[in-house]
């Protein structure tokens, strides 16, 4: 195992290709910077070489988020030996739940404890068109939006994970969300008065696939029937930029789950999230 270089970008490639949806948040990274190489500062993408050290078997991402690509457990069991020896603070480790949980593992052994473990999350892909009739007031959001768009941002993300986005620095969560928005992957309905009712992001986007996050519902809408028609108009959306619009879900979260099979996703692996 080692630190992937430039010369191993096209390895690295063929290795994210075996499972494009899966993989698709790394894929995204790899396309920015055209590198096996991170952009990021301080981040790093290792790789786990088969006998012949010749061919690429399995990869991790590691930055402030740890994401691991076509891993078994044995083989993430040594990424996250690396992560030990190479300490610094992680939000999160996501990804195929064989290989997530087994490099938290790990990392509890070593005394390194988690705030939560999300061992069960449906990943769930769509490539054809919704079944249920996407709501047309969902657009692409606008710059003009960002303060509304930004607000409600905050509250999906407090919602989910129970802490504030800004206690990890205001300027980053305000720099991401403005990136969304400029890029097109912020999608939104508002009021006439600016408040959004409905919100949704492409965390990741790729030419293969798009990997939807940061769904949110205005509590004053819910349980008005109004998130399937909004989900429907999001997958239309998404399918802009890519055939394939995936998402995972937390295994408990049934009402969300029945919203997207209505929707028309159907389950293509599962993934698993820790959170520090």
């Amino acid at each position: 195992m080692r630190v992937l270089v430039h010369r191993d970008t096209d390895a690295l490639r063929a290795l994210i290709a075996r499972d494009r949806v899966a993989n698709v948040f790394v894929d995204s990274l790899v396309n920015q910077n055209n590198s096996a190489v991170p952009a990021s500062q301080g981040a790093d993408m290792l790789g786990f070489f088969e006998d012949d050290g010749v061919t690429l078997a399995a990869a991790c991402w590691v930055g402030s988020n740890v994401v691991p690509i076509e891993a078994n457990a044995s083989q993430a069991t040594s990424f996250g030996e690396w992560i030990v020896a190479n300490w610094q603070p992680h939000a999160s480790i996501f990804g195929p739940a064989e290989a997530t949980l087994a490099m938290i593992d790990v990392l509890r052994k070593a005394g390194i404890q988690a705030q939560e473990v999300r061992a069960n999350q449906p990943l769930l892909a769509i490539s054809g068109p919704p079944k249920v009739a996407p709501n047309p007031l969902l657009a692409v959001s606008e710059s003009s939006q960002f303060s509304d768009i930004l607000t409600a941002a905050a509250a999906m993300f407090e919602e989910e994970v129970g802490y504030s986005p800004f206690l990890g620095g205001e300027a980053n969560y305000r720099r991401r969300v403005a990136w969304l928005i400029s890029n097109g992957y912020s999608f939104s309905h508002d009021e006439h008065q600016g408040e959004v009712i409905f919100k949704a992001d492409l965390g990741a986007v790729t030419k293969f696939a798009t990997q939807v996050q940061g769904v949110w519902m205005n509590p004053r809408y819910r349980g008005l029937g109004l998130s399937a028609g909004y989900m429907a108009a999001v997958v239309l959306l998404a399918q802009a930029h890519a055939p394939v619009t995936s998402l995972y879900v937390n295994d408990y979260n049934a009402p969300a789950r029945a919203l997207y099979k209505q929707v028309g996703f159907e389950q293509v692996g599962t993934f698993a999230t820790v959170l520090f």
